[in-house]
């Protein structure tokens, strides 16, 4: 494949994003009792043992405090997670019911992103998009600088 711009790059990146992740929420919330929102919240809790800082999961997220802390109120009173007050910030903590609709969405997420992404793909194009994703999830700068460019591949006629 050939792109002709990092901004064509961009858009192919982002229409693809945008069609998978879509297809993959929905069969998601299709099969569950949680929004997307919140089952982000609950996958990074169950990763990270059962709780979280609430500072560090509006982080992984890469949401603001107030969108944060509106959801974390909404899930507490649908008993999904609780709050619990330290002298130095607050820890959210996973319950017992915000376990159980994590386990119970978690298979249906394995199948989505079974079904619209890796069955689309062969096992090298799986390993090269895993290696690319890996590298650029742990970037702490923009991958395209003054030094790196998408290489030009047009053909010259």
């Amino acid at each position: 494949m050939s792109t002709d711009s990092p901004s064509e790059l961009w858009q192919l990146w982002k229409r693809s994003h945008e069609a998978l992740r879509s297809a993959i929420v929905a069969d998601v919330i299709a099969h569950s009792e949680l929004t997307e929102p919140e089952f982000s919240v609950l996958i990074h809790l169950h990763d990270a043992g059962g709780s979280l800082r609430q500072n560090a999961l509006g982080q992984a997220l890469a949401w603001d405090r107030t969108r944060l802390s509106h959801l974390v109120s909404r899930m507490e009173t649908r008993g999904t997670v609780a709050r619990r007050k330290l002298t130095n910030g607050v820890d959210i903590e996973l319950t017992p019911t915000g376990r159980r609709h994590y386990e119970e969405a978690r298979p249906h997420l394995d199948t989505a992103v079974q079904e619209h992404l890796l069955d689309r793909l062969d096992e090298e194009d799986t390993a090269a998009l895993t290696r690319v994703l890996r590298h650029l999830s742990g970037a702490r700068r923009p991958p395209l600088g003054p030094k790196r460019r998408v290489p030009d591949t047009r053909t010259v006629p």
